[in-house]
């Protein structure tokens, strides 16, 4: 009798995308986290199920027509998810809470899709509107409210396997 085993659920944000397939910046920071994020893309296939949605896809097209062309080879080997009508609820009313600010409706919608979805995890670099600690408990509040699960909102190095 064989088990199939479940792999654990990740919504990958355009953040992570962008750092995969970016040139290696100048910024000791963000040069970190590209290559964290590519650390982190080596292994994650075989442990994890990823997906994407149809806003992620909009976000990379965009800018310079190379590097968008870089982001959507990687993201045709991701699952898209449905962008649920039911995700608008709860990313306005993430708006409305002032977890995100209206000007990040998108980021909202990011969580909300993740959640609507029945994700486990949302994989992101932005720290500004999503991976934020202060954030993070009033986007858990929205989602509860709209009886959704929370999704675990992380970056690519939490999700790392240990060394």
């Amino acid at each position: 009798m064989s088990s199939t085993v479940i792999k654990p659920t990740v919504y990958v944000e355009t953040t992570v995308i962008s750092y995969l397939t970016a040139r290696q910046s100048r910024d000791t920071i963000i040069a970190g986290h590209q290559q964290t994020t590519r650390d982190w893309w080596k292994t994650c296939h075989g442990r994890f199920e990823l997906f994407a949605s149809l806003l992620v896809l909009q976000e990379a097209s965009r800018g310079n027509p190379e590097a968008a062309q870089e982001r959507l080879k990687v993201l045709n080997t991701l699952t898209l998810l449905d962008v649920r009508e039911s995700a608008e609820v709860p990313a306005q009313k993430m708006v409305d809470a002032g977890a995100i600010p209206e000007e990040a409706v998108e980021d909202a919608l990011h969580i909300a899709i993740a959640a609507t979805n029945g994700m486990q995890y949302l994989v992101t670099w932005n720290y500004r509107h999503i991976a934020n600690a202060i954030k993070q408990r009033f986007i858990a509040e929205v989602c509860e409210k709209a009886d959704y699960q929370p999704v675990v909102i992380c970056t690519p190095e939490q999700l790392m396997e240990e060394s």
